[in-house]
């Protein structure tokens, strides 16, 4: 009888293949890993978000990145439910960068591909076992054998679910993407709109991108009509609501619980699937970069581990920094939700009219602080305290 035919075991296989996914495989890639990425859609594959790149997401981005930007918002209109609205003017060169998510996610996985790492689309997860090498199966009954598994298989993640990951906070977000007159896109044209929603911790936003602009809201989910009304009210608010969409989906983000599992053994999560998203606004493209990063690393060490000691401290270490970095961020951002959610006024008088906020608010926005380094700024610890006595 022939001998039975067994792939070789990757190094690295990477699930998903947004930013958190493309860049850990970049990472692994470029160390000289044999990486695989399993995607379950076809690439390029439309993904429900904004696609806004704040400051903090575009450092993030490998350098020379070919992702055609389809607009930069400099001008933020800010309003509570159609009313009280006002515009502000950020100080920043390239504040909010404004992108297709299609676009950008094959982008960083051409980019991924070009350091080595082998692609696979259309490829489905359908388990995992890591009883010794991680081993996955595949929609289409392929098994795969990895030193070391990294899940950025979305806020729906397999991967996430096999280690335990546990979230605290879950909301719907539901969008369009709507084609717009010549007139229409010129009025846009740089100017991004924020609204605070009628539902708590709910907003709404347009992004402009040309002759199209991305519309959306989100809430807690659990209100699922009362955020489609929303949405339906938004639309028409902004003249949005005639045209026929491109896209019109709906998608869930998740807040991790602060002690939730980040690694497992020799699998470790990022961006959605580990739950890496800002509580507030609800940002997760910065997130997923930073911690794609760093799980890239964490595999490249996992895999090279001698043994399953140094594989568990290589996933602690990853651990701890997301948890020191990333972590830290959610739990500020969550002091500013809770507020938002039962008082959103508050959160929208201070932004619009105390321009020592809107000034701290602009720097975050550019990526030139944190929202935990703003937090510690004398005069938002005052302000956090007269909030906190209001709600």
């Amino acid at each position: 009888m022939g001998a039975i035919h067994q792939e070789p075991i990757w190094d690295v296989v990477v699930v998903g293949a947004g930013p958190a996914g493309a860049s850990a495989a970049r990472v692994a890639a470029e160390a000289g890993c044999r990486v695989l990425i399993l995607e379950r859609s076809i690439i390029p594959r439309y993904k429900t978000c904004g696609g806004g790149l704040i400051g903090g997401a575009q450092a993030a981005l490998p350098a020379g990145l070919p992702v055609r930007v389809r607009d930069v918002a400099h001008s933020f209109i800010f309003n509570w439910e159609g009313r009280k609205e006002r515009t502000l003017t950020s100080s920043g060169e390239q504040p909010i960068q404004m992108v297709f998510r299609d676009e950008l996610d094959a982008a960083l996985t051409d980019v991924a591909a070009g350091a080595g790492a082998e692609v696979r689309d259309g490829t489905a997860l359908a388990g995992v076992d890591d009883d010794g090498p991680v081993s996955v199966r595949t929609s289409g009954g392929e098994t795969i054998r990895a030193r070391v598994l990294v899940g950025a298989d979305g806020s729906a993640s397999r991967v996430a679910r096999h280690i335990g990951v546990r979230c605290v906070q879950t909301d719907l977000a539901l969008e369009v993407e709507v084609p717009v007159s010549d007139r229409a896109a010129a009025r846009w044209h740089g100017r991004m709109l924020i609204e605070w929603g009628p539902l708590p911790g709910s907003f709404g936003w347009v992004f402009p991108k040309g002759d199209i602009c991305t519309a959306g809201v989100v809430a807690a989910r659990g209100r699922g009509e009362a955020t489609r009304a929303y949405m339906r009210d938004f639309l028409a608010r902004y003249e949005l609501a005639d045209a026929e969409p491109l896209h019109d989906t709906g998608h869930l983000t998740r807040c991790r619980h602060p002690g939730s599992p980040l690694a497992r053994g020799r699998v470790v999560v990022a961006g959605d699937a580990a739950g890496l998203c800002d509580p507030w606004s609800r940002e997760g493209i910065s997130f997923a970069l930073r911690s794609g990063v760093w799980a890239g690393e964490a595999a490249v060490r996992i895999a090279g581990a001698a043994g399953d000691a140094a594989a568990g401290q290589a996933g602690a270490d990853y651990a701890r920094t997301v948890t020191a970095t990333l972590g830290a961020e959610m739990q500020a951002s969550r002091q500013i939700m809770n507020i938002f959610a039962r008082r959103p006024g508050l959160i929208h008088g201070s932004l619009t009219r105390l321009p020592p906020v809107w000034r701290m608010f602009d720097q975050y926005v550019n990526g030139h602080t944190t929202i935990p380094a703003l937090l510690y700024h004398p005069m938002a610890r005052l302000a956090l305290r007269a909030l906190g006595r209001l709600v």
